[in-house]
C-alpha cells in the first residue's frame, strides 16, 4: 500500500483552512533535501506557517511540500520532502496530528531545483478553433 502521510497531511491541511485556522507544519530540518531558512531552525526543527495568505506557489503532492514565503523581508523558496513533515497543527487551538515513522515513505530522491514547475502559458497570438 502507498504511504498514508501525504493523504492525511492534505486532508488535515484542507480541514484546518476550511475551518478558518492557520495550519503550521513542523519539519525535521536535518533530513536530506530539506530546503528551509537555516537561520530559523531550532533544535533541528522549523515551524512553517502554510496558510494560503502566508505563502505563494504552494504545492503538495505525494513526495513533497513546496512554496514561497517571506522570511526577514526576503522571499524564499521552501522545499520539504514528505518524510520531513513531522506534524501539522492549527495555531489557534493546537488541533492537528503528529506523524509517526512510516514504512514505505522513502526520502525524496531528487534535486528540488529540477522539480517540475507548472508550465507558463504560451506567449503569442491566441487562436480559436471550431470543434464540431
Amino acid at each position: 500500500m502507498s504511504p498514508q502521510r501525504p493523504y492525511l497531511l492534505r486532508a488535515m491541511y484542507d480541514w484546518l483552512v476550511d475551518n478558518q485556522c492557520t495550519p503550521h507544519l513542523i519539519v525535521d530540518a536535518t533530513l536530506e533535501f530539506v530546503d528551509v531558512p537555516q537561520e530559523h531552525v531550532q533544535d533541528g526543527q522549523i515551524v512553517l506557517n502554510v496558510h494560503p495568505d502566508a505563502v505563494t506557489r504552494f504545492t503538495m503532492d505525494l513526495n513533497h511540500v513546496s512554496f514561497e514565503a517571506r522570511f526577514g523581508g526576503a522571499t524564499r523558496r521552501i522545499w520539504v520532502p514528505m518524510t520531513a513533515v513531522t506534524a501539522i497543527y492549527a495555531r489557534e487551538n493546537g488541533a492537528g496530528t503528529i506523524f509517526e515513522q512510516e514504512p514505505g515513505l522513502d526520502d525524496y530522491q531528487g534535486d528540488p531545483e529540477s522539480a517540475s514547475e507548472p508550465a507558463a502559458p504560451a506567449k503569442g497570438k491566441p487562436s480559436l478553433k471550431v470543434v464540431k
